[in-house]
């Protein structure tokens, strides 16, 4: 296509087109339940190498004036008043023994559980636009659409890793199950952008399937305004992503060619539309725009550029263009 041509005086721009873990955890006890008291483990699917709480709740015994002792793996980690205790654990599928004492008035009443973390993780792969070779992920779209997979390191009480496609997986969604997404070997699930300035949870349950073996994680989603960059597209170089143009851009040769890359628009059903404005006038479509200055002396021109996903989601992106050579501190207008 040929380029159109910059005249400082007559006001005319030339155009040419060229036509990217969240690392989370997982558990697997058993209560030994007794009328006295129970006990509470959160987070419910903890981490290897990470810390849980255990908690203790009765509604037979007045706890407030008791004393409890906590033992992990067979040592004392805790003496005294009764309350949330910490307790640190081992490795993905380690077991972790965890017995917690009650002493009232002389009597003791006692309770044993078993945490064996498993290590799950959520990755977040949003289906939205990136320029490519991009070594970024993009953000969540609005109005779009995010795939989370599940990556399950589940592992046996003898250390060996379980097959994830014979593992279990039951999603959820803003607390919904979600029947059609869940089932064996379906570690992944396409979810809805949540509305601007909201979040959506996503959580994930992964069992073997016996069920004596689970792990799980949650994440939350956040959806993310989109934009558009411009960036000088170099004849020897190429794209110069490592910098982008912003409020002005000075043409020192006989043409600049550029280029727009929209972040983390709504991909789903089509890549954003692009249009460049030139002086406020519609010049151009596409990811490309070549300016190619014509006539003598210098000059100045606006110009602007339009990515838009549907009729709500949209990005601009604006440069104040100088030009020619530049005498008696005036530029004239395009």
């Amino acid at each position: 296509m040929p380029a159109h041509s910059l005249r400082p005086l007559l006001g005319a721009l030339v155009i040419l087109a060229f036509s990217a873990p969240f690392a989370a955890s997982a558990q697997s006890f058993n209560i030994n339940t007794s009328q006295s008291f129970t006990l509470s483990v959160s987070p419910q699917y903890p981490a290897p190498y990470s810390q849980v709480t255990v908690s203790e709740l009765s509604s037979s015994l007045d706890l407030s004036g008791a004393t409890m002792a906590v033992f992990a793996g067979g040592t004392q980690v805790y003496r005294g008043n009764v309350q949330p205790v910490a307790v640190t654990l081992g490795g993905a599928g380690v077991l972790m023994n965890v017995k917690v004492v009650i002493s009232i008035n002389g009597t003791q009443y006692s309770q044993t559980l078993s945490i064996r973390p498993q290590d799950v993780s959520l990755i977040a792969e949003p289906v939205s636009s990136a320029p490519p070779l991009y070594a970024g992920k993009p953000l969540v779209p609005l109005e779009g659409s995010t795939r989370m997979v599940a990556v399950a390191n589940l592992r046996d009480g003898n250390g060996r890793t379980l097959d994830p496609g014979t593992l279990s997986y039951t999603w959820t969604v803003n607390g919904t199950q979600i029947a059609s997404a869940s089932g064996i070997g379906k570690d992944a699930i396409i979810v809805a952008s949540p509305l601007q300035y909201r979040e959506s949870t996503v959580s994930v349950a992964v069992e073997n399937p016996s069920g004596s073996i689970t792990g799980g994680a949650s994440s939350s989603l956040t959806a993310e305004e989109p934009v558009v960059r411009i960036y000088k597209n170099d004849p020897l170089l190429g794209i110069l992503y490592d910098h982008a143009l912003a409020d002005s851009y000075a043409i020192t040769g006989t043409e600049a060619s550029l280029y727009a890359a929209p972040f983390s628009f709504p991909t789903s059903a089509a890549a954003p539309a692009l249009e460049w404005f030139l002086n406020g006038a519609a010049a151009q479509t596409g990811n490309s725009i070549t300016l190619r200055p014509t006539g003598s002396g210098g000059g100045s021109a606006s110009l602007s550029l339009v990515a838009s996903s549907g009729d709500f989601i949209k990005a601009t992106a604006n440069l104040s263009l100088s030009f020619g050579a530049q005498t008696g501190g005036n530029l004239f207008g395009l």
